[in-house]
């Protein structure tokens, strides 16, 4: 993983994949049920690290990814937030100066504290040659729901202060940005190899602000990460960012990239990984639904991008229905490929 994330090209690419732990496995579910609430588990560091190991015992992946939420550091920051089952998450918005206000840094490594505790279980459980993968949302992304309240299909809310306050929505990007430096940046300490900044609504932003309020923010997190931790890899994950992908690549500096389902990977060898390592795409519903469309598009995938610097994943997460079975025959194929190519 870490070679690949270099820009080696490796005979067989590595694999992960996003939400690689969760409802798909029942292991998964029978946990989460004695944990209590989602964020019980998430803050439980004994039951989030048995959470993030459970899909390496099945699958063999390259790397495993910290099992925790992006909305840990707004809940850090002072935000009150809750899962509401069948739902999704629920915080009080934050729409204004005056909500911004009620927010603050200066307890946040005490609150985030067992997911550093996580963080330093797994790298004493994990094979040596396993990579360990911390993760954080990206300001924008995270700004969403902070401002939203929850998930959204329209992002009303924070588009109308982002484009009606920009110099007041800019004190809440600069506060995510802040705590996700040091967020991230305890995450390494504590021993994860890699980051991820997981940008999710990135698409949903005309050019001019996704520049600022997705690229800027970016580049800021990458500078300042590296000053703190050369060598150490940051994936970017701009879901939905289409023809903004090069320039999203060319002036964050992230490490790697993630392709969303959306991307061709023929463009995407063209176009992206003769710059950086690519990450990705596989459809998650294409997993789903197993037999020879997964074949088929795993396949395709490989082809178009095992040539070159390349981790194998999809292109967002797993979903819950997925079959435990189909994870196990794509991570057959992908350690096969070699063969089977």
């Amino acid at each position: 993983m870490l070679a690949a994330l270099a820009g080696e090209t490796r005979q067989r690419p590595p694999f992960w994949l996003m939400r690689q732990a969760g409802r798909y496995l029942p292991e998964y579910r029978e946990l989460r049920a004695k944990a209590g609430s989602f964020l019980d588990l998430c803050y439980n560091p004994a039951f989030a690290t048995e959470v993030t190991l459970q899909p390496l015992r099945r699958y063999g992946m390259d790397a495993a990814i910290l099992f925790s939420d992006i909305l840990v550091v707004p809940h850090a920051l002072g935000q009150p937030l809750d899962y509401v089952e069948g739902e999704g998450p629920k915080l009080d918005p934050v729409r204004n100066a005056e909500g911004l206000s009620r927010l603050s840094a200066a307890e946040l490594h005490e609150r985030l504290a067992p997911v550093y505790e996580t963080v330093r279980r797994l790298t004493r459980e994990l094979p040596e040659d396993t990579t360990l993968i911390g993760f954080a949302g990206a300001p924008w992304t995270v700004a969403c729901y902070m401002v939203e309240g929850g998930g959204t299909k329209e992002f009303a809310h924070v588009k109308r202060w982002a484009y009606g306050d920009p110099q007041g929505f800019q004190a809440l990007i600069d506060l995510l940005v802040d705590a996700t430096v040091d967020y991230l940046s305890a995450q390494i300490e504590a021993g994860a190899e890699a980051v991820q900044v997981f940008d999710s609504w990135a698409g949903v932003l005309p050019a001019d602000p996704f520049r600022r309020w997705v690229i800027e923010p970016t580049r800021r997190i990458v500078e300042r990460l590296r000053a703190r931790h050369p060598g150490v890899p940051v994936i970017g994950f701009p879901r939905g960012a289409g023809l903004f992908y090069v320039e999203y690549v060319e002036k964050t500096g992230v490490t790697a990239v993630g392709l969303d389902t959306t991307l061709p990977t023929d463009w995407a060898a063209r176009e992206l990984q003769t710059r950086l390592p690519v990450q990705g795409n596989l459809d998650p519903i294409m997993l789903a639904a197993g037999g020879d469309a997964l074949r088929t598009a795993a396949t395709g995938i490989l082809a178009d991008l095992a040539g070159g610097p390349f981790v194998f994943n999809l292109g967002h997460g797993v979903i819950q229905t997925t079959p435990p079975d189909h994870v196990a025959e794509l991570a057959r194929l992908i350690k096969q490929w070699p063969e089977r190519g």
